[in-house]
């Protein structure tokens, strides 16, 4: 996040020194979503590629399928799933080109990850109450100031809450961003996260505010006294506004692979997870985590980052993943 203020302050710092404004054509998220995807499709679709250009669908071509899965970060229970459904559907359509098993891997792929495309409705409560985890360096504070400004681009009142306390960094970006894009913090120099979101939710009533998004200290999973700090966060929300949290998001880095199973599951028994927000999915080939996620811990995933641009984070879609996944 830093990073991003420090580039926009050199591209303001050129405007107003009267440099010419030449700036190269935005793309839109569908090709940033394609340029975002480019090596796991380079590991899954590149690996299919070659494979459905056998044209003869045997055992041979099913078992390097199996690993082409594996390595994209698939996930065993997934990547079985997707075989099993693939070999009946290959025999009950009477399937035969490359191109109709490629279309057909990517149905059933479609079929898989359609229960994890859930927008983030936040019209059901007033303020709506989003309490953010996450291990340190998933990206969860960025994450925190991007959702701010999709939300904001929905026409919502948004405050964020300093709720990671012990990290100064975290507090400093937040601030930051809050002051550049007219967001109210709340925070303090040091103290308690639990009374931080508090102040915050009643803060929140007093102004009118829509959405509040409360930022937590980063956790590891096998850290059970931290872990116990963020349920604390939980039931104090919960004492400030008895309906919430409205939504308990945790952060994922996508480069973890495997490993966000895990996660998934030890956050979700601390803090009841609600929905995902996976990132960086631009820097890994490791895409395929949605598959396992899908098969082993279903959480709707609300939203996917492919960059590190303020617009690079956007709600998952499925059918746009999948095409993008092979470059429709």
């Amino acid at each position: 996040m830093l990073s991003f203020f420090k580039k926009n302050n050199s591209e303001a710092s050129k405007e107003n020194a009267g440099a010419p404004a030449a700036e190269a054509p935005k793309l839109s998220w569908t090709e940033r979503l394609k340029a975002g995807l480019a090596r796991t499709r380079a590991q899954l679709g590149g690996g299919l590629a070659g494979l459905f250009s056998r044209g003869k669908i045997d055992d041979e071509l099913l078992e390097d399928l199996e690993s082409t899965l594996l390595m994209a970060d698939c996930g065993v229970e997934a990547t079985q799933w997707l075989l099993t459904e693939l070999q009946a559907k290959v025999k009950r359509e009477k399937l035969e080109t490359p191109a109709q098993l490629q279309q057909a891997l990517m149905d059933l792929l479609t079929q898989l990850l359609m229960p994890l495309e859930q927008p983030l409705d936040v019209s059901t409560h007033t303020p709506f109450v989003v309490m953010i985890a996450g291990v340190n360096g998933a990206g969860k504070t960025t994450s925190i100031g991007k959702l701010a400004k999709h939300f904001q681009g929905q026409g919502h009142k948004v405050l964020l809450a300093a709720g990671d306390t012990f990290r100064a960094a975290a507090r400093e970006q937040l601030m930051t961003w809050g002051e550049r894009n007219n967001v109210t913090v709340i925070a303090q120099e040091s103290g308690d996260p639990a009374a931080v979101v508090f102040d915050a939710i009643s803060a929140a009533r007093a102004r009118g505010i829509d959405v509040v998004l409360a930022d937590t200290a980063g956790r590891l999973p096998t850290q059970l006294h931290l872990m116990e700090e963020i349920a604390k966060v939980r039931r104090v929300i919960q004492k400030a506004d008895p309906s919430g949290p409205h939504e308990v998001i945790l952060v994922l880095d996508a480069n973890i692979g495997q490993n966000a199973i895990a996660q998934v599951k030890a956050f979700d028994k601390a803090v009841g997870v609600s929905g995902l927000v996976l990132t960086k999915l631009d820097g890994t080939a490791k895409g395929g985590v949605l598959a396992a996620i899908a098969r082993q811990c279903p959480k709707p995933v609300r939203f996917i980052g492919v960059g590190e641009g303020i617009d690079d984070l956007q709600p998952f879609k499925v059918k746009e993943f999948v095409d993008a996944l092979f470059d429709q």
